[in-house]
């Protein structure tokens, strides 16, 4: 799966993930009351709303795009009929050609490591039948717990050909906290290199034609973090949130990227999504129009990026 994001990410000249991060108040009026008229103002109706919104977002973007990030909290909020949505949501997705990240952020130790990894990303056994359950493509994953939670997710993604993404560096204010703590053992190197190293590790025994099946979190909210942390991980892919809404812009995202202007997939959720609702698109769009301010969005971020790594002239 890794060659394959890889190649769109070069056919499409987007290194593009659009987070499909949906909330009640990113969904246009229209949208909930045409759900709510046939469940009502219910969790299945919040699902309906969830689901219908994420489609025409889909519809309007999956030309320009190679993957999608679903962040699965923002649909279990509403139980078993969210779940249901973020299941319709990949299914969607991958009908149209995408690759789906599914941000789950699991990480845990042995069975319960399994389980999540093969839940996720490769198949359940029910008597003598095999299914994939939720099978989205990659999955981020927690890499707390150290080797023992994120192995079981490397050996499914050897078995099915998929991909992880390892939370080194994230993008939040307070991620320091713990990831910036310099370790005595290492020569007082900060945590998030050290955990770089690993990611490296683990990836080198899983390649693909270019890149490995492992790849890693940095945030585009520590540009000098990202610089140091691609020289440590060449051959990871590396998935930088905080693009956009968070703060991010396309000139802090060169050192993410290889001299040959890939190894980096940059993210943007709300600022695409929920783009109808910016100022900036406000004035030449409704909320009746809100796939065509995120196809828009989409537009200006590819040239945002291009701009930044010298591939266009704007």
């Amino acid at each position: 799966m890794i060659n394959k994001l890889m190649r769109e990410i070069q056919k499409k000249n987007a290194p593009i993930v659009v987070g499909l991060d949906p909330t009640m108040k990113f969904i246009p009026e229209s949208v909930k009351k045409n759900a709510f008229s046939v469940y009502g103002e219910t969790l299945q109706g919040a699902g309906e709303a969830i689901w219908q919104f994420n489609k025409e977002i889909v519809d309007a973007i999956y030309e320009l795009v190679p993957a999608v990030k679903p962040q699965i909290a923002m649909y279990e909020q509403f139980g078993i009929e969210g779940l249901i949505a973020y299941k319709k949501t990949v299914d969607y997705c991958k009908s149209k050609g995408l690759v789906v990240i599914g941000d789950i952020k699991r990480g845990d130790i042995g069975s319960t490591s399994t389980a999540y990894a093969v839940g996720h990303l490769g198949k359940v056994q029910v008597g003598s039948e095999s299914y994939a359950p939720f099978d989205e493509d990659f999955a981020t994953v927690n890499p707390y717990l150290g080797t023992d939670g994120v192995k079981p997710f490397i050996d499914v993604c050897k078995e099915e050909k998929k991909g992880i993404f390892v939370l080194v560096k994230t993008s939040n204010p307070s991620s320091g906290e713990f990831q910036d703590r310099q370790i005595a053992d290492a020569n007082n190197r900060p945590l998030y290199e050290i955990v770089g190293e690993k990611v490296a590790e683990w990836g080198a025994d899983c390649m693909g034609e270019s890149y490995s099946y492992v790849g890693a979190v940095v945030g585009a909210t520590y540009p000098e973090m990202g610089k140091i942390l691609r020289q440590i991980m060449p051959k990871s892919l590396i998935l930088v949130p905080g693009y956009g809404a968070q703060g991010g812009k396309g000139a802090d995202l060169v050192h993410f990227f290889n001299a040959d202007g890939l190894g980096a997939i940059v993210n943007s959720s709300r600022g695409i999504i929920a783009a109808y609702q910016n100022e900036k698109y406000k004035e030449k769009y409704t909320e009746a129009n809100f796939a065509d301010a995120a196809r828009e969005a989409v537009l200006d971020m590819q040239k945002d990026i291009a701009s930044a790594l010298g591939t266009i002239n704007v």
